[in-house]
């Protein structure tokens, strides 16, 4: 990949700030950067507690998604869930009415500070909401140990959950997790076990799940995913990392030109922002998305620009990538 000189891309770049309707992963404000290269609008929005090393890998991506052509798309439109943040449940009507037409939900669980019976009473509120066709599917983030997430299974399982995503923080605990359960029919997905891994086919290779949970920021881009889904040889859904309508595009891409697309796709989050950078966002209509690059609207640009510290802060974390990308390259 070539990596544009840092001033090619600090030349166009705007950092805002998207309010979030209902607190998620621990935030009510979503940070990013938005850059133009010649293929059009990309997204840097790695999370702010990531180390450079990491977040230089998201940097690959919006570079990748602004500076390159993209593989074809096999499809045109890609079905995405609903995404329920740990709320309480007499929320659940409320965030679920924002999501126009989604059939399937993935409901956070294991939220610092709640309980197992909170997150029962959330999944059965979606149960409820959807009825006995929708689909459900719940998210740990890791935070079960293996005994706290069999615990867990049993405890949901009667809401007919379509799988658990990363239910534990390791690849063991993941296996181990996985041969207790199978005889419930509750599939174990992974996710941070490949975002986050310096192996991320290491999860695959250790049967350690039945499906994975990809993302086009966290593994460099649209390319190199498509390459670790086709490695694995395992059933993918691509979710988005509470991206702009910006990197929403990007990861309707990947979804668009996977072989086969089993499940509802995790890119429907532009709901949970109150103020997005597109008009009108790349938010869920009848339950999908189009495949599409989105630019941004300079009025919300302006709209939702993010204080100047912040802004120095994001240029800043920018160019440390920006040069360990040239390093490797």
């Amino acid at each position: 990949m070539r990596v544009p000189p840092l001033a090619e891309i600090l030349a166009s770049a705007r950092v805002v700030a998207l309010p979030l309707a209902t607190r998620f992963r621990g935030v009510d404000v979503r940070e990013a950067v938005l850059f133009e290269g010649p293929e059009g609008w990309t997204e840097f929005s790695p999370f702010v507690e990531y180390g450079d090393t990491e977040a230089s890998t998201w940097l690959a991506a919006a570079i990748d998604w602004g500076w390159m052509p993209q593989p074809a798309p096999l499809r045109r439109e890609i079905p995405v869930n609903a995404t329920m943040p740990a709320v309480a449940a007499s929320r659940v009507p409320e965030v679920l009415a924002r999501y126009d037409g989604c059939r399937t939900v993935k409901v956070k669980v294991a939220e610092a500070g709640q309980t197992l019976a909170d997150d029962v009473t959330r999944v059965r509120a979606v149960r409820e909401a959807l009825g006995p066709e929708g689909r459900v599917r719940v998210d740990a983030n890791g935070a079960w140990n293996l005994d706290e997430a069999e615990h867990a299974v049993h405890a949901l399982a009667e809401f007919d959950l379509e799988y658990v995503e990363q239910p534990c923080a390791t690849i063991d605990e993941l296996a181990e997790l996985r041969r207790r359960v199978k005889y419930m029919g509750v599939p174990i997905a992974a996710d941070e076990s490949v975002r986050k891994a310096s192996d991320p086919l290491a999860v695959a290779r250790a049967g350690a799940a039945d499906l994975l949970v990809v993302k086009a920021q966290p593994l460099g881009g649209v390319g190199r995913a498509l390459e670790i889904v086709a490695e694995a040889g395992l059933p993918a859904v691509v979710s988005s990392a509470l991206d702009t309508s910006i990197g929403l595009a990007m990861g309707a891409a990947l979804a668009a030109a996977l072989p086969e697309l089993e499940f509802d796709c995790g890119l429907g989050t532009a709901s949970l922002f109150l103020g997005d950078v597109a008009t009108p966002p790349l938010a869920p209509r009848g339950g999908v998305l189009p495949v599409e690059r989105i630019g941004p609207d300079v009025a919300q640009l302006d709209a939702l620009a993010a204080p100047e510290d912040r802004r120095d802060w994001w240029l800043e974390r920018i160019t440390r990538c920006h040069a360990l990308l040239e390093a490797r390259d």
